[in-house]
């Protein structure tokens, strides 16, 4: 009895001092505007909301992609459909660097050798989340207004194909617009104002965790554009993956203005 006695306001003191830590540590959380780790998000501020206007100005095409197959990379599938890694040996337009995220091994570009000699960027090899970008060398694109993705795909399986955008201050969005399944190639397109956006986690290609989406995100200087499936491919055939003939961006060239922001791709 007499130990119990002893130690008792010991426990008792040790479980108050504690508590006031764990109120403490919340409390400087809250202050900072932060929320406490595994409690809620905060959701990300909305931007201004554009303008309307029943006066539409068509932005020009900021730049057309057709890819091309690189002869000096090695092929690794057959003489029929030759393939191989993308890289950017495998751009036909002069003007774009080519940037691929996640597995990037997976991410091939492909020559139907049999059909015409048909080139074109695809997801079937991914064995985990992969995206695959373009960047103009010298601008960014003013993605408001009626700014258009346009792009000629076949999309199998359950997969949708997804525009992702790098902003200029090096965010990355992904936008609930996509292409789906069609058994040949289909031509479609996407205004951009229709889309709603979530950010993106590029390193492992996958959505951001606080799961809010990001109305109205300022999208006047856009660095990279491309696209992304948000799952692994399935492997030749027709079980589950992505291919893209070509793709438009209609979009106002912005010189682009030197940051210390750089793309962690190849």
């Amino acid at each position: 009895m007499r130990k119990e006695k002893v130690y008792m306001p010991r426990l008792i003191r040790t479980v108050s001092v504690l508590g006031l830590l764990g109120l403490s540590l919340a409390g400087a959380h809250w202050l900072a505007g932060q929320a406490p780790p595994g409690g809620p998000q905060t959701p990300p501020p909305a931007g201004k909301q554009p303008q309307r206007s029943l006066r539409i100005e068509y932005p020009p095409l900021f730049f057309r992609e057709d890819w091309k197959l690189d002869p000096n990379a090695p092929n690794v599938n057959t003489a029929d459909e030759p393939e191989h890694p993308i890289g950017q040996g495998d751009v036909a337009n002069p003007n774009l660097e080519v940037h691929v995220y996640g597995d990037k091994a997976g991410t091939r570009i492909s020559d139907q050798t049999y059909n015409n000699h048909m080139t074109y960027a695809m997801t079937l090899l991914c064995t985990s989340n992969c995206a695959i970008t373009l960047r103009d060398k010298n601008n960014d694109v003013d993605l408001t207004g009626v700014a258009t993705l346009r792009w000629r795909t076949r999309i199998s399986g359950f997969h949708y194909l997804h525009p992702i955008v790098k902003l200029a201050d090096g965010r990355w969005l992904i936008g609930d617009k996509a292409a789906s399944l069609s058994t040949n190639w289909v031509e479609s397109e996407i205004q951009v104002v229709d889309v709603r956006w979530r950010n993106l986690d590029i390193k492992d290609v996958i959505e951001a965790r606080d799961g809010y989406w990001v109305d109205y995100p300022d999208l006047s200087k856009v660095e990279e554009i491309g696209f992304t499936d948000l799952m692994r491919g399935a492997g030749h055939g027709s079980g589950g993956g992505s291919r893209v003939d070509w793709i438009e961006v209609y979009g106002k060239p912005v010189p682009r203005v030197a940051s210390g922001t750089k793309s962690s791709s190849r």
